[in-house]
């Protein structure tokens, strides 16, 4: 199927808006889309000066607003997502301006026949949208095509994995987001952190143009920090594969409108390079802490005695067995790192070897050897992470000067290790350090791949995971362990052998495929990224948590950490532009 995407901005004129919205999709009709998707609030902006400003604004389903635009869908013979804020109520019998409405921020889609046949209210509001509108209480639902399952949703849902993951669960095989955002994060990682993490098609449409009335914009800077020329769209919406390739993408904040051709049955395929099947690997009764009745651990004192700093290594060696053990003590021996993380496995080039039930214990055999070795030569408060074959099991594990400190089961199947026992438990390690405490959890093989299980651990506070793995595909480094990062608001240090994957960007035939390189990183966090309160350390650049990354490049790899940003979790914003 062919997709189209758009980018326009909006008023508070309302009909000024719908000319805007059926002049853009005349124009993207041009390519011959099976789909054209719409960004957030196309009937208006979501900033208002009081209730009957948001409820004049707001259309009604009946209205000529989205008949208009059924018959465009039903002219150009295509299926068209439409974001829109929609009366709840039949009327509004007063004129009380701080009087709440029941309306909703509702992605509609059209159909060839001009008929609207599904509607997804948002059912995670943002800032001051609480004030204004109510949130959707159905669980996400797809809606068939010809084409295949489509999944609607808009704005901050996109900004962790909550909304995609149930659409994608529910059988969703392209998901639909409609954008009114600022944010220069959601196009650059967590838009294609949806995608891949779920192994699913997106088409994101973002607004361009002022994101309040212009005639506010001045005051609106000036109480909540924010440079006038960060409150306008960032447009950049994209097309992207279920790999989290960018197949088609506008890079600026023009209007305009960009297509690709998509096989949305490629959707279907959920195994990852191993032969693992990726919903298949989850263990929902690992993820209780998700759920809203549970009450996760939370700790007054989170951020007492925590450092300021850390000095955090990779180190990746490319010898093997006792070779590789060697290296990592010489590398020990001639470096103060705090923390040193190696790769899964990191003395085995081939992981294959596992799988026999004799090399297995030859494995066992060299883990215990690695601890002795290691830890003889570790100072006091240094640590290694890796994991090992311990007791016929696959393990991460944490080493100090007297040997092994902490271990965690991996948690999910995958093929690599389907000899492995799993674990049925999370450890949270508090990790004693020269200058204080830190909060540290470890995941192995493709436990970090299930964001659920790493949401989990910063619900329990952790500032730091630790992540020996082995990559199996190019967007789990580019995205999927960088939103992971972002959107729990902790420092991750992943180390893994390197790999090359085969890329073609471009999403078109008979395009150059070349080689990528893909390796583990050091995922450091800003100090400053709480909306609408002065930064400090850095000045706004309209990135919004942006996590602060240095790649694995080489045997080794330094960055210094900062823990204690991990303890600001609450973006405490008021308004979503």
């Amino acid at each position: 199927m062919r997709i189209a995407v758009c980018q326009f901005a909006t008023s508070l004129n309302v009909q000024e808006n719908l000319e805007t919205c059926i002049r853009v999709v005349d124009e993207a009709a041009m390519c011959k889309p099976d789909l054209i998707v719409l960004p957030e609030f196309c009937n208006s902006l979501s900033w208002y000066v009081d209730h009957n400003q948001a409820w004049h604004a707001a259309l009604t389903t009946d209205g000529i607003f989205l008949q208009r635009i059924g018959e465009q869908a039903k002219k150009h013979d295509c299926y068209i997502v439409l974001n829109v804020t929609l009366r709840r109520d039949p009327s509004r019998e007063h004129q009380e301006p701080w009087v709440k409405s029941n309306i909703s921020v509702t992605s509609c889609l059209f159909s060839p026949l001009g008929k609207l046949i599904f509607q997804a209210d948002k059912q995670t509001l943002f800032g001051h949208e609480h004030d204004f509108f109510i949130p959707g209480n159905k669980v996400s639902e797809v809606t068939a095509t010809p084409f295949g399952n489509l999944g609607l949703f808009s704005g901050y849902e996109g900004m962790t994995f909550e909304a995609a993951r149930e659409l994608a669960l529910g059988g969703g095989q392209l998901l639909c987001h409609s954008l009114s955002t600022f944010a220069l994060d959601q196009a650059g990682l967590h838009g294609p952190a949806r995608a891949c993490e779920n192994k699913v098609f997106l088409a994101a449409a973002n607004k361009v143009g002022p994101l309040i009335p212009p005639e506010h914009m001045t005051a609106f800077s000036e109480q909540y920090f924010i440079p006038e020329k960060f409150l306008f769209g960032a447009g950049e919406s994209q097309i992207v594969s279920a790999d989290g390739k960018i197949l088609a993408t506008i890079a600026n904040n023009k209007e305009g409108f960009v297509f690709a051709d998509i096989a949305v049955t490629l959707a279907e395929d959920k195994r990852r390079p191993d032969g693992s099947e990726l919903f298949q690997q989850r263990r929902p009764e690992l993820y209780q802490a998700l759920k809203p009745s549970s009450k996760p651990r939370v700790s007054d004192d989170i951020d007492k005695n925590v450092p300021a700093s850390v000095n955090a290594a990779i180190f990746a060696t490319y010898k093997t067995y006792e070779q590789a053990i060697e290296d990592v003590c010489h590398y020990i021996e001639n470096n103060l790192s705090d923390i040193i993380q190696l790769p899964e496995l990191f003395f085995l080039g081939d992981k294959a070897v596992t799988h026999d039930v004799k090399q297995r214990t030859q494995l066992a055999y060299l883990s215990r050897q690695l601890v002795g070795q290691i830890s003889a030569k570790l100072r006091p408060f240094q640590y290694v992470c890796t994991s090992l074959v311990i007791d016929d099991r696959h393990q991460a594990v944490l080493i100090s000067e007297y040997g092994l400190l902490a271990a965690q089961q991996q948690l999910h199947f995958c093929q690599r290790y389907q000899w492995t026992t799993l674990g049925d438990k999370l450890n949270i390690i508090q990790l004693p350090l020269e200058q204080g405490n830190v909060n540290v959890a470890m995941l192995t093989a493709d436990d970090a791949n299930m964001p659920e299980i790493v949401k989990v651990a910063a619900l329990n506070n952790i500032h730091l995971l630790l992540v020996p793995f082995d990559i199996q595909e190019a967007g789990e480094v580019e995205y999927s362990l960088l939103a992971r990062a972002a959107e729990n608001r902790i420092c991750i240090l992943a180390a893994s052998r390197e790999k090359n994957f085969v890329q073609d960007s471009s999403g078109k035939h008979n395009a150059r495929i070349t080689a990528k390189k893909s390796t583990g990183f050091i995922a450091n966090l800003a100090t400053d990224f709480t909306l609408f309160t002065p930064w400090k350390s850095r000045k706004f650049d309209g990135y919004i948590n942006q996590p602060v990354v240095r790649h694995q490049h080489g045997k080794i790899t330094k960055a210094l950490l900062h823990p204690l940003a991990a303890g600001n979790k609450i973006m405490a914003v008021k308004t979503e532009l």
